[in-house]
C-alpha cells in the first residue's frame, strides 16, 4: 500500500511564512483600492492555489476557472479579512470551499490528482521509466479517496498530498487543530482499510483468472 504517512508528517511547514508581513501590507493597500497590490497577491498565490484545486477536480481548465473565481471572491471579501491572521490560509479556505461547492452542485465527487506536478507544467522525460505503473497506482489511490467522505478526503489531500500543516488546515477548514488531528488519523485509518479491501479483492480476481 502507498504510504501516505511518510510525507514529513512531523514537519510543520508555514504557508508562505516569508510573505506574511508583506501580505498584510498588500491586503491593506488593496482594501484602499490599490489593484496592483492585489495583483501581487494573485501572483504570489496563484500557482499554489491551482495546484490545490487540481487535487479536487480533474480538469485543468476547470481548476483555472475556480481559481479565478476564488480571487474575485477574495477581493470582494477583503473588508472581512481579519488583519491579525495570515492571508494565505484565509485565501485557501475560500478556494477549497468554493471548489467543494462546485462539486456538490455538479452532483459528483471530485476526481483526485496524485501528483504535485501536473502535465501542463512538465512534459514527459524520455529518460524516465515507463510511467504506466505509477499512473495505475495513482488511479487506485484516486478511487480509494473517492470513496472517503468529504471531510476525510479534504484533510488527507491538504495534509498528505499538499503538505499543509495541521494548523494551516485548521485555518483553511475553519476547525480546531484537535479536530483536524482526529480527522486526519481517522482518514488515514479509513484509507488503509479501503485500500487493503480493494487490494484483497483485486488479488482474489487475479487468482480466479489464473485458475
Amino acid at each position: 500500500m502507498i504510504s501516505m504517512t511518510n510525507r514529513n508528517t512531523e514537519v510543520e511547514e508555514e504557508l508562505s511564512s516569508n510573505h506574511s508581513g508583506s501580505d498584510a501590507r498588500l491586503v491593506e493597500d488593496a482594501r484602499h483600492g490599490d489593484q496592483e497590490a492585489f495583483g501581487q497577491l494573485v501572483l504570489r498565490y496563484e500557482r499554489r492555489l491551482i495546484s490545490v484545486i487540481l487535487r479536487f477536480v480533474q480538469d485543468y481548465d476547470t481548476a483555472l476557472d475556480l481559481t479565478q473565481e476564488t480571487f474575485i471572491r477574495t477581493y470582494e471579501k477583503l473588508d472581512q479579512f481579519d488583519a491579525s491572521r495570515r492571508f494565505g490560509p484565509w485565501l485557501f479556505r475560500i478556494g477549497v470551499n468554493h471548489t467543494l461547492d462546485h462539486l456538490r452542485k455538479k452532483k459528483r465527487r471530485g476526481r483526485w490528482t496524485l501528483f504535485s506536478e501536473s502535465s501542463y507544467e512538465k512534459g514527459p522525460d524520455p529518460s524516465v521509466p515507463d510511467p504506466r505503473i505509477s499512473l495505475d497506482l495513482s488511479q487506485e489511490v484516486q478511487s480509494v479517496l473517492h470513496d472517503l467522505p468529504e471531510k476525510y478526503r479534504s484533510v488527507i489531500v491538504l495534509r498528505d498530498l499538499e503538505n499543509f500543516s495541521t494548523s494551516e488546515i485548521a485555518a483553511i477548514l475553519d476547525r480546531k487543530e484537535a479536530t483536524i488531528r482526529w480527522r486526519l488519523a481517522e482518514a488515514r485509518n479509513r484509507f488503509k482499510q479501503l485500500w487493503e479491501k480493494r487490494q484483497n479483492h483485486s488479488n482474489s480476481e487475479l487468482s480466479e483468472i489464473k485458475e
